[in-house]
């Protein structure tokens, strides 16, 4: 399947006055200052040290701006815009609310959003994907774990920065300060980092005790090489063995390797880029 309709309800907090703009863009990755309004701008929410918090997706208009968020808790985004916010920011942050949202994936794209739909709202009931049929829970939860969505709280676990995701598309390089800039600029100026998100599948017997899960650590050679941070069974027509796919998250010297054991068990791993996944860029 090379294109897959997803179509979900997500939280949306909407933030209004003429300071929206700039307030967003000193709080989010995106270059807000730059964007158009009415197009849905994918942005990372980051703490001073750079790590992810939240994924978002914004979209500007005349009279402020929503904050729809893809991954992490609304309740902590909602915090920590109110923490900052003053009055001479010229803004006010409003309660939530759910938002359909339809988005076109498409096979090997860069796991930054495109062909993003916000349904039923100013811009139209229209539906532009009518001739999709929406994906079902599995079906979209083996497409993210082969383009490497990290949507799972044990990738977004407040530990790791955008280019440990492959979130490359959603950093802006070229913008003034923000939340979590400076880390964010070392790490693009060394151009590494110390691990990365990787795809993996497996194939292991029916009798296998303990499935691979969350959690699960991965070792090369004997020593850790990795946590896997996703793991889903699929389905089977013989059921003589079960197949598994998968998210990890891989140390930088295990990175080249094309299989890791799984701790605790003589079985392996397969490991692959996500289709989707972003190296991190260099800047001069």
């Amino acid at each position: 399947m090379s294109r897959l309709l997803w179509d979900q309800c997500f939280p949306v907090l909407r933030l209004e006055g003429s300071g929206s703009r700039s307030f967003l863009h000193g709080q989010t990755s995106a270059d807000i200052q730059q964007a158009e309004t009415g197009i849905p701008i994918p942005a990372c929410w980051l703490d001073a040290t750079g790590r992810v918090q939240a994924l978002l997706e914004i979209r500007l208009d005349l009279s402020g701006a929503d904050v729809l968020v893809l991954a992490g808790a609304i309740d902590a985004v909602s915090a920590g815009f109110d923490r900052v916010i003053f009055p001479a920011d010229r803004l006010r942050l409003r309660g939530a609310r759910q938002q359909r949202r339809q988005e076109l994936l498409v096979r090997g794209q860069p796991t930054e959003p495109v062909n993003v739909f916000w349904a039923n709202d100013d811009q139209g009931s229209g539906n532009q994907f009518s001739e999709y049929e929406a994906g079902n829970k599995g079906q979209l939860d083996h497409w993210r774990l082969r383009q490497g969505w990290p949507l799972s709280p044990a990738e977004l676990d407040g530990t790791t920065n955008p280019f440990e995701l492959g979130l490359a598309p959603w950093v802006s390089l070229n913008k003034g300060c923000y939340l979590g800039q400076e880390t964010v600029a070392k790490l693009a100026s060394r151009g590494e980092v110390k691990q990365q998100l990787r795809s993996w599948s497996a194939t292991f017997g029916s009798d296998l005790e303990q499935a691979p899960q969350q959690g699960t650590m991965l070792r090369c050679k004997g020593e850790r090489a990795g946590v896997i941070t996703s793991a889903l069974q699929i389905e089977t027509l013989d059921g003589a063995a079960q197949e598994w796919v998968g998210l990890a998250l891989v140390r930088r010297k295990s990175l080249s390797e094309p299989e890791l054991n799984i701790e605790s068990e003589h079985q392996s791993i397969q490991l692959f880029k996500p289709l989707g996944f972003s190296e991190p860029p260099t800047r001069d």
